[in-house]
C-alpha cells in the first residue's frame, strides 16, 4: 500500500526518483498515465493490469468508457526504475500535469500521485478550508 507525501524533483533528463518508501512496490515495472485531477498516476504492473481488465470489462458501446480507456492508455507510459529508483516522465505527462522540475509525489492506497506542487498545494487546502463539505460528500458515500 502506498502512503505519505514526498517532495523530489525531474532531472535534466526528465526523470524522477520514486520515493525509497514506494520503490520495493514499482521494482517490477510502473505505469504512468494521466490522472483525473491534473496530476500524474503512477501503478505497479499488478496494478495496472487490475485497472486495465477493469477497464477491458466496460462495455465499448458506451462513450464514456471508451473515452476513458482511451484517455488510459493514449498516454501511458511503461517502464522500471533504474538502480537509483529513477523513472522517466515522457514530456507529454509533465505538460499534461504541469511538471516543471519540483512534483509531490504522494501514495493514494494502490498508486502514487505525482503532482504539481502549486496543484496539490490548491487540493489540501480546498479540503483543509471546508472539511465539513468533504465529510457531507463522504456520507452521501456511506463513508
Amino acid at each position: 500500500m502506498f502512503l505519505g507525501e514526498y517532495e523530489h524533483t525531474i532531472d535534466d533528463k526528465g526523470r524522477l526518483t520514486i520515493p525509497a518508501k514506494f520503490r520495493d512496490e514499482l521494482e517490477g515495472g510502473v505505469v504512468i498515465t494521466r490522472g483525473l485531477d491534473g496530476c500524474l498516476w503512477a501503478f505497479s504492473r499488478s496494478e495496472w493490469e487490475v485497472m486495465s481488465e477493469k477497464i477491458r470489462q466496460l462495455p465499448t458501446t458506451n462513450p464514456v468508457a471508451r473515452n476513458f480507456a482511451r484517455f488510459m492508455f493514449s498516454s501511458a507510459s511503461d517502464s522500471v526504475p533504474d538502480r537509483q529508483g529513477r523513472v522517466l516522465l515522457p514530456q507529454n505527462l509533465r505538460t499534461y500535469a504541469g511538471i516543471e522540475s519540483e512534483t509531490v509525489v504522494i501514495g493514494v492506497m494502490n498508486r502514487v500521485e505525482i503532482w504539481n506542487p502549486a496543484k496539490w498545494s490548491l487540493v489540501v487546502g480546498q479540503v483543509e478550508e471546508d472539511p465539513e463539505a468533504l465529510a457531507a460528500q463522504l456520507q452521501d458515500l456511506g463513508i
